[in-house]
């Protein structure tokens, strides 16, 4: 099941190569383990994309997809997950993770109203970027480690499931056999 869901929303591999603007990366799209679909490799890329969605970068995806193409894992599935933290869900988490900073730090959490203006980023940013990038960086290890952990678990429940239903309707035997008498 999770390599027949996969495939089925995943772009083939020959389809991003050929792509013009990725034409230029052909020797690094090439590796073959960015685009299987195996435990090892969508784990991998699922804790990758899920850490790197937690960190304030612009252009996560671009990241993502460097990390993926270094640690050799499912390039696709690396940079699916860095959205995870979209535009809705953004804020929530990212002032969560503000929070855990602060816990970590044992500071007060500051009441912050946020302005996208230069003004705003040179006096209030200051002021709470270090438990900010600290919390940013616990709750990405954090969350991309268990993701990648229950992603692997997941994978082998349900290959484990499959032998045995495969096991099981070998044995099942037909009406007529011999051994139903």
């Amino acid at each position: 099941m999770p390599r027949r869901f996969l495939r089925r929303y995943l772009p083939p591999p020959h389809r991003l190569k050929e792509h013009k603007q990725l034409q230029y990366l052909g020797e690094w799209l090439s590796v073959p383990n960015l685009w299987h679909l195996n435990r090892r490799s969508v784990a991998g890329a699922v804790s990758i994309g899920l850490f790197i969605a937690f960190l304030p970068l612009p252009g996560q995806m671009l990241v993502a997809a460097i990390a993926a193409v270094w640690t050799r894992v499912n390039l696709p599935v690396s940079v699916l997950m860095v959205w995870v933290t979209n535009p809705l869900t953004m804020g929530p988490i990212f002032f969560f993770a503000y929070k855990v900073g602060t816990w970590l730090l044992g500071i007060s959490v500051q009441e912050v109203t946020f302005e996208l203006t230069w003004h705003w980023l040179q006096t209030r940013l200051v002021t709470i970027w270090e438990p900010f990038l600290l919390g940013c960086l616990v709750v990405g290890l954090v969350v991309g480690l268990t993701g990648g952990m229950l992603t692997l678990g997941l994978w082998r429940m349900e290959v484990g499931r499959r032998w045995k239903e495969r096991k099981r309707r070998k044995i099942i035997p037909k009406p007529g056999d011999k051994r139903c008498a």
